[in-house]
Formats: C-alpha cells, structure tokens, sequence
C-alpha cells in the first residue's frame, strides 16, 4: 500500500460494521450485549412501556446465562468468531484497496458493542478523514439490521459540528460478486467432502410483519438464493430456501429451518449440506444453532450425514467481491 505522511493523508474511509457480540462468553457481558441488542426499536418493535420491563424482567434474567454457555461452545483462543472474522474481513479489505491503488483506510465496528460505530466515527475523524462509506456485513437490506447501523451513524451526527461526506451500501444481496464467493465456497466444499443429496440455503428471520409493512428482505433472500441456485445448476428439488433464529412468539418468516431439515429427513434424505448465505461470518447463528442444534435435530429424525458449510470469512473471492462493492461507493481518486 502507499505510505501516508501527515502532509499526505489518506482522507476517504470504510466503516465496516457487522451486528455484534459480548466481550467474552460469561453471563454478565451476554446480558450487557443483549440488553443493548434487544432494546434496539428496531429489532423489537414493540411499544418501549411493554417490552422493556419484559426485556429487563424477565428475559435477560432467564437468556443471559443460556446464551453464554453457548458462546463457550463456539468461543476461538482469539475471542469471539464474530469478532475475529470481521477484524480479518476488514484488515484484507484494507490489503485489497490498497493493492488496487485506493487511498483509503478500513476499519470495522459493531452495532452492538465493540468496537462500537461511535468510537470508529470519532478515530476516523481525528485521523483527518474527510469521507467516509458505511457498509455493512448485511447482504440484504432490513430495518432490523442495515436501517439501524444508519440510525447509530445518525445518532452521532447530531452530536458532531463538522461532518464528514457519508456514503451509505444499503444491500448488495444479487452483487456478481458476493455470489460468486458462495459458488466458490461451496463448490469447494463438495469436493473436499463430497455432494450431499439436498442443499439448504438458511437465511436469519425476521418477524414476517416487518416485511408486511415494506422490508425487503424476504425478496432480496429470494433472489440470492435464485441465483446462487441457478450459478451451482441445482434442480428446483435439490435446495431449499430456510429462515433461522426465530425468536418469541410472533410469526416469523417461513419456512423455518429447523423444522424443515426434519421434514427433509423423515422423507428419506440422509445426507444434507446447509449453508447459511446471508452471514458473510461465522457466528453463534452459524456455528451453534445450525452446525450443533439443527445438526442433532436433523439426525434424531432419522438423518444420517449433516455438513455444514462454513460462511464466507477471509476467503479470497469473498474480499474481492467486498473490495469491489467498497470501491463503487468510493468518491472518484479516491
């Protein structure tokens, strides 16, 4: 990369912002992140005066200790997957800019702990940035999810005198790119494990209200999952389209995964892969709700052989599709 000089700074940016995580896998810092993720009106939209002191009452008491042990389940020497992988996705995003001659520095942030997008903001400003692009590790746009990264950027704004140019990547869900990683990704993966006779393609949830007031998630899912479909030549009954991590009573996007790997398997499938398209990293969502619970529900329905293909992370073509998207967002000479 070229070297910068306090008379040749690097004045455009990238805050790369992922959802979050706890600082360690204990009870206490759980609660502290949930507490923060769960009070957010965007991914509970429900009246604060109702679900507040249900939330502090209630379900942070009973999850906080549940949660945790299963962070400990998937927690790496480094810390949490979350957070190492989007540290590594920022830090080669930085590698592939400069490579391609964009002046430009890259740091990553989390809506929902640390570092926090604030704290990013305010580094980069005393740094001498000038223009900054947002973008976030959401291939499809929600409210629960890209609108509320905007909300916490906005959030700062108010408070600053001088700002610096935003420029905001909402969704990139049917980028050439980006769908061309997951090919990648999983073709590799059929030919170090061998193919399976059914693919799921598992998608996080959202209350299935949000998308009847205008989210678009649920179509911009579809048309990931179409095209990822349509680039590995997969017959029409040889994948499945789910939604994960359902959470309360309210219904939700359907169909749910869990569930339907049961369904797969008591229909004679035995050998089923399941990737989850819409997490670019690895994450308790991937490592333990798919890979350990819906694994052993999969296999106690009669299924024989789970694989699950593991997210996107560091891997090459997976950078190179987030420099590209980074790079049309970048202001011209930048």
């Amino acid at each position: 990369m070229p070297s910068t000089s306090t008379t040749d700074a690097v004045r455009s940016a990238v805050l790369y912002c992922n959802l979050g995580t706890p600082d360690e896998p204990t009870p206490g810092a759980v609660r502290r992140y949930l507490a923060e993720f769960l009070a957010d009106p965007r991914v509970v939209e429900i009246p604060r005066a109702l679900w507040l002191p249900l939330l502090y009452g209630v379900i942070l008491p009973l999850r906080a200790s549940k949660s945790a042990a299963k962070y400990r389940s998937i927690w790496l020497p480094e810390g949490s997957p979350l957070q190492v992988w989007t540290q590594r996705q920022a830090l080669r995003l930085q590698g592939w800019l400069g490579e391609k001659g964009h002046r430009v520095k890259v740091v990553h942030a989390m809506r929902y702990g640390k570092p926090s997008i604030a704290s990013q903001l305010d580094a980069l400003m005393a740094s001498g940035v000038t223009r900054i692009v947002v973008l976030t590790a959401y291939p499809q746009y929600s409210a629960t999810t890209v609108a509320s990264v905007i909300d916490a950027v906005s959030d700062w704004t108010a408070r600053q005198r001088k700002l610096p140019e935003l420029r905001f990547v909402n969704s990139y869900h049917d980028d050439p790119g980006y769908i061309e990683a997951l090919q990648r990704r999983i073709e590799r993966h059929w030919r170090e494990n061998g193919r399976a006779e059914h693919l799921v393609m598992s998608f996080h949830g959202i209350p299935e209200r949000c998308v009847n007031h205008g989210d678009p998630y649920l179509d911009e899912c579809k048309r990931t999952a179409q095209k990822l479909a349509m680039r590995l030549n997969l017959d029409d009954a040889a994948w499945s389209m789910t939604f994960q991590s359902r959470f309360g009573k309210a219904k939700w996007l359907e169909p749910y995964t869990e569930p339907t790997v049961q369904q797969l398997a008591r229909r004679g499938v035995k050998r089923l892969d399941i990737v989850c398209p819409g997490f670019p990293a690895d994450c308790l969502e991937t490592l333990e709700e798919i890979a350990m619970e819906v694994r052993d529900a999969f296999i106690a329905a009669g299924g024989k052989d789970f694989r699950y293909i593991p997210c996107l992370n560091d891997d090459a073509a997976w950078i190179a599709a987030l420099g590209g998207i980074a790079a049309g967002a970048l202001p011209r000479g930048a």
